[in-house]
């Protein structure tokens, strides 16, 4: 094991650098939080960056303590499968010869690939002096059945890149004068999305692999499913409908297999963020007999799985990522929908359109402190 660990954390014996581009916008979140005692656990989709983050709060927490008191592992690492977290921590503390009121720093990626990590890392909290980063490609960290980590963990969720931080990371060099070039990147940030490696390299099988590592790994083997066939148009369907809405009843007739079968694999491939699902506003009844409306959690792996059409519905999915964090929902009234309506604020997406007719009185009746139509890039970039 030893070996293993020396391997994962080169600056015990050399200078480390990541060498990779920036993300201010989470490196500050989590670089605040260093000093309290809270775990902090990293979500979200597959790829989007959450190990380079972790690596990045590394390089700037060098600056500040000694190299032997950060320890990175990830726990699906080959030859770290049978020992536990507490084993693997105990042995990191044995080579550096550190007593467990030393304060350590520590850094678990893919947490969920062990069992009862959530019993661990209360135990970590309430025994040793240590402060915990923890990431998971699934919704899995999100669950404790048995209240285990119960105020003693905060959850940040890390989202595809922005359109903002897809420019830092093409490093486009448009003078003053050019600004009107912008919009070409936009429609270009558009088609390709958010994932930070797609974004560097646009080589469209790296997306296609992660598609298929996602269905298979996180979906069809973890869950143990016989018809990969399914999990493939589940996939397609849900792609096709990102921007809409969708009912599940629907779902079940398009794809021949029961209602209860739809809602598990919603459930799936929701705790894999590759979609997400935004409720009508109103009452439980309501909300309960109406569809829901569906996102992809990265655009480009909707346009990979649909060709790059139907660009208001990409657009709208676009919008939806960047004020995800508000908890939106819609309003549907008398045969009419309302995007979002979040914090007394309401927001109506029209790529390129005008808001008109029915839809329009609709949106004047509504009342609302703020009420945003979303009809152009330049407006994307003002949201918050």
């Amino acid at each position: 094991m030893e070996q293993i660990l020396y391997k994962l954390n080169p600056w015990w014996e050399v200078d480390f650098h990541t060498k990779s581009v920036p993300r201010p916008k989470y490196q500050n979140k989590l670089s605040k939080l260093l000093p309290m005692r809270d775990i902090v656990l990293l979500t979200g989709l597959r790829r989007v960056g959450k190990t380079t983050i972790i690596k990045q709060i590394v390089e700037e927490l060098l600056r500040k303590v000694k190299p032997e008191l950060i320890f990175y592992v990830s726990l699906d690492a080959y030859g770290l499968e049978k020992y536990s977290i507490h084993e693997i921590v105990t042995r990191y503390r044995t080579i550096h010869r550190l007593g467990l009121d030393q304060k350590i720093y520590v850094f678990l990626d893919e947490i969920a690939f062990k069992e009862d990590f959530q019993k661990e890392l209360k135990d970590f909290y309430d025994n040793e002096n240590i402060k915990i980063y923890a990431s998971a490609s699934s919704a899995s960290i999100l669950r404790d059945k048995k209240a285990y980590l119960t105020g003693r963990t905060r959850t940040i969720e890390i989202l595809p890149l922005d359109f903002e931080e897809f420019l830092v990371f093409r490093n486009p060099k448009i003078k003053t004068a050019d600004a009107y070039l912008l919009e070409n990147y936009f429609m270009e940030y558009m088609q390709t999305g958010g994932l930070p490696e797609y974004v560097l390299t646009g080589d469209i099988v790296y997306l296609s692999e992660l598609v298929d590592s996602i269905l298979y790994k996180d979906i069809i083997a973890f869950h143990n499913i016989k018809d990969s066939a399914i999990v493939k148009d589940f996939f397609r369907l849900l792609m096709e409908r990102a921007g809409k809405m969708l009912t599940l009843n629907k779902m079940a007739k398009i794809l021949g297999i029961s209602l209860d079968t739809v809602r598990r694999y919603m459930e799936y491939f929701k705790e894999t963020y590759i979609v997400y699902t935004v409720e009508r506003c109103g009452k439980l009844n309501q909300r309960l007999r109406t569809g829901k409306k569906l996102y992809a959690g990265d655009v480009g792996l909707k346009n990979m799985a649909t060709g790059f059409r139907d660009r208001g519905a990409v657009f709208e999915n676009m919008v939806y990522l960047k004020i995800k964090q508000n908890d939106p929902c819609y309003i549907y009234e008398d045969g009419n929908e309302i995007d979002f309506f979040f914090k007394d604020t309401l927001m109506e997406i029209k790529f390129g359109k005008e808001l008109k007719g029915k839809q329009l009185r609709l949106f004047e009746k509504i009342p609302a402190k703020k009420k945003i139509i979303v009809s152009e890039w330049q407006e994307y970039m003002k949201l918050k």
